[in-house]
């Protein structure tokens, strides 16, 4: 059986909180979407705002080897006078081959939002989807609210339905729109639609405030739909909608159902982080298959078996989505988990366990005093390369000084001085920044540009402070957070102190001492080739 895939990531997925999207990130995403196989893309809804009526305009110059466009809208708002509305005339001039209109098959939303009666909501639905095949498009008509709407008159629901098969519709879609509804549910209705409407393909729209979207739109395939509508990474208002990048996977690598996916498959986590970075939100790491944290292993009995074989504790290839296994280490590691860390970074331990051991208890230690080396992986790498002799710090810190200025008044200033040693020199720098943390930072690189000038690719790109133990209040502990990038590779390093200046300055320090010993590693293995 072929399931048919329906983006909104453009459309629905643009009205979740936080969601910040341009008419050019739009174009991008769409191009993207159709290079992975998307079958339909919905783009927007041009009678509503100017931003998707200069998307359609634009996006007419797209060249989609596979997509087609979809515009959204309504149904008309009147009947006296349908084919003078201004929404379906909308849609009509975005020129798309496929067009997306939902109408009311709640009897709360025709009556009381309306003011129609029963026969006149359906009268409206089949003149607008009608008016639309009229001008040679394919009609998909969402039922908006449906499964409310059929739990609470299912006649109502079922009529609606009816009069836009009357009209032309290609596609029926069933909208759990408030996602309130369960599995068993979904599956019995959507049966008895599919029994009733066997002629048109059925499809499913769901929403996620009850957690539930994933599993009820593949739980409306398994009762006879054939085509499915979600977004990417799941983004859409309140709880968001289906997840496609959960769909996608567990249509074709779990239900052995055929999409125009499969092929490009191994790109989908390439594909949710494309999307996360052009929305501007935050990837979830938790997220089922694409989440950095979706193969991570941290406990060494884990560990110790996923290295023996996989399928022991991963539902699948990491690499089927475009993922990748991967290992922590923290005070719950073993052994197991240090060597694992180390052949990653291509340090052979499985016959040094006196020397896996004495990394383990390190870190152990270093946890217990609040480092935590999850996500810290380059910190993680330099006490590694200490224990085995191979890395020593590049630069020795003699005296430093943190200066911050503040009044009433909302000025406000801060100086770093730093006292550095490089190779038995002593480079003496200060420099103002941001905050006393970017002042700090550029002092510091200040005062290293000159022995180290290939530090001048870094570029902080996240920095993150937790305090640890809340109960001594001012006096806690915090754990600094940095992640690091030189356009080519993304590292994370980790400080701890009651001082969050000195927790800072050993993170930065980590991310400095790592890239300069990757590079001057680097160089090494060249002039040995």
């Amino acid at each position: 059986m072929f399931i048919e895939i329906f983006d909104t990531t453009l459309r629905d997925g643009t009205q979740g909180e936080g969601v910040n999207i341009s008419v050019q990130d739009k174009l991008l995403i769409a191009k993207r979407l159709d290079e992975f196989g998307i079958d339909v893309i919905e783009g927007g809804w041009p009678g509503s705002n100017p931003r998707d009526e200069m998307f359609f305009k634009q996006a007419k110059n797209l060249k989609f080897s596979h997509a087609k466009l979809c515009a959204f809208g309504s149904t008309a708002r009147s009947l006296s006078d349908v084919e003078g509305d201004i929404n379906l005339n909308a849609l009509v001039d975005s020129d798309t081959p496929v067009v997306s209109i939902f109408g009311k098959t709640w009897q709360l939303h025709s009556q009381k939002g309306l003011g129609l009666t029963d026969d006149e909501n359906g009268e409206l639905i089949y003149k607008s989807v009608k008016y639309l095949k009229s001008f040679g498009r394919r009609v998909i008509f969402d039922a908006e609210h449906f499964f409310d709407g059929y739990k609470h008159d299912p006649n109502f629901a079922l009529s609606m339905l009816d009069s836009a098969v009357k009209g032309g519709s290609d596609t029926l879609v069933l909208c759990d729109t408030n996602g309130g509804s369960l599995p068993t549910e979904v599956f019995e209705i959507v049966t008895l639609v599919k029994k009733e409407f066997g002629d048109t393909r059925i499809g499913i729209h769901t929403h996620n405030d009850s957690e539930l979207a994933v599993a009820n739109s593949l739980t409306a395939i398994q009762a006879g739909a054939t085509h499915v509508q979600g977004t990417f990474n799941g983004v859409g208002e309140r709880c968001g909608n289906a997840n496609l990048c959960s769909i996608i996977p567990n249509l074709i690598l779990k239900m052995n159902l055929e999409t125009n996916q499969k092929n490009q498959l191994s790109s989908l986590a390439s594909v949710s982080n494309y999307v996360y970075e052009l929305i501007n939100i935050h990837p979830n790491t938790r997220a089922a298959y694409i989440g950095k944290s979706a193969f991570a292993h941290k406990g060494g009995i884990h560990v110790s078996a996923v290295i023996k074989d996989n399928r022991m504790y991963e539902h699948i290839q990491p690499e089927l989505v475009g993922n990748k296994q991967r290992v922590l280490v923290s005070d719950l590691s073993g052994q197991s988990n240090v060597k694992y860390k180390a052949k990653e970074v291509g340090i052979d331990l499985s016959e040094d366990k006196e020397l896996s051991k004495k990394v383990v208890d390190r870190i152990k230690s270093l946890e217990y005093n609040g480092y935590q080396f999850d996500g810290a992986e380059a910190s993680f790498e330099l006490i590694l390369r200490s224990e085995k002799n191979e890395f020593s710090p590049f630069f020795k810190l003699i005296d430093s000084k943190v200066n911050v200025f503040y009044d009433d008044a909302g000025n406000s200033s801060s100086e770093a001085v730093l006292k550095i040693e490089v190779n038995n020199e002593i480079e003496h720098t200060a420099s103002n920044g941001d905050g006393p943390v970017n002042a700090l930072d550029r002092a510091l690189r200040k005062a290293l540009l000159r022995f180290y000038p290939e530090i001048s690719e870094i570029k902080l790109i996240d920095y993150k402070v937790r305090v640890l133990d809340e109960k001594d209040g001012t006096a806690a502990k915090v754990r600094v957070m940095i992640e690091s990038s030189d356009k080519i590779e993304t590292w994370g390093t980790v400080g701890v102190s009651t001082n969050i200046i000195e927790a800072s300055f050993k993170a930065l320090s980590d991310s400095i001492n790592y890239k300069l010993f990757q590079y001057h590693k680097g160089k090494q293995e060249l002039a040995a080739k």
